[in-house]
């Protein structure tokens, strides 16, 4: 028995190291942004001149680092060339934010010591978690759709892989979760919802056969981090029954009113006649 208790509380540890393996430094610094929005990654290291200030990116662990800011002045020669900037306090400003921006971010401080440059201090690391919703019937935060159809929204959140998802979030304690428009959150136990997790992708996915008062009808992806809020991303869905309607209901306002005139002047002319009459023959016409 006593052998067994050793084994298991060895495979306990196993599981905890393995887990606390894949955490970050202490001083880094975790960013989360939804897709489309502007933001603002902090140079923790700054010194007062921010001529000195170098921002280095790298999506892929081992991918080169791509040099987006030398000695405080952007790189000409990058793809975010114009959504770029320096802040006043050397941080690394990002506007609309896609996919494709998430990654490590680090920022250096290279001074001049005589007659050349040297690096001075440890880097201040960013990771910066991009969340982005999409839908299998459209690209856009938003879908039209009748009701009786169905639909699947994909969360995902695009993070620097330096370890598989799963350790990641055990380590960092990150959770991806749907809720409903008054902030409910969605579990597999509704019947109305299958909610699906991608631990390779960092993807929930929530697929769900739309109703008649489904019309403005709001779901929200949000991830938390170490249990706070950190970003979050609606998406509206649209009936196009209901759309329909209010557009027909604009279109026929103008049209009662020419009728109503028309039924006047023709009743102005039929004086003489019974009101049964004046009805059927205004019908028939």
């Amino acid at each position: 028995a006593s052998s067994a208790m050793r084994v298991c509380l060895s495979l306990v540890l196993c599981i905890k190291c393995s887990c606390v393996s894949g955490s970050s430094g202490v001083d880094d610094a975790h960013v989360f942004i939804s897709s489309g929005e502007d933001v603002h990654l902090p140079c923790n290291n700054a010194l007062p001149d921010c001529n000195s200030t170098t921002w280095n990116y790298k999506r892929f662990r081992h991918s080169e680092a791509d040099e987006l800011i030398a000695l405080g002045k952007k790189k000409n020669n990058t793809e975010r060339h114009e959504r770029l900037s320096l802040g006043p306090d050397c941080s690394l400003n990002i506007r609309n934010i896609s996919t494709e921006d998430y990654g490590y971010y680090s920022c250096q401080q290279w001074t001049d010591v005589k007659g050349e440059h040297q690096k001075q201090g440890t880097d201040a690391r960013v990771y910066l978690h991009v969340l982005h919703v999409s839908s299998s019937s459209s690209s856009s935060s938003q879908t039209e759709i009748s009701a009786g159809r169905s639909v699947t929204l994909f969360c995902q959140l695009y993070s620097y892989p330096r370890v598989s998802c799963d350790d990641w979030i055990c380590s960092e304690r990150i959770e991806l979760f749907w809720v409903n428009q008054t902030g409910v959150k969605l579990t597999r136990s509704d019947s109305r919802y299958q909610i699906l997790s991608s631990s390779d992708h960092c993807i929930i996915t929530l697929h769900t056969t739309l109703l008649n008062e489904d019309h403005n009808r709001e779901w929200r992806c949000n991830v938390t981090h170490r249990d706070q809020v950190k970003s979050s991303v609606t998406y509206t869905v649209k009936s196009s029954v209901i759309v329909i309607i209010v557009e027909f209901a604009a279109f026929a306002a103008p049209t009662v009113i020419l009728l109503q005139i028309i039924c006047a002047r023709r009743a102005g002319r039929k004086d003489s006649q019974h009101p049964e009459e004046i009805v059927l023959n205004t019908i028939s016409e």
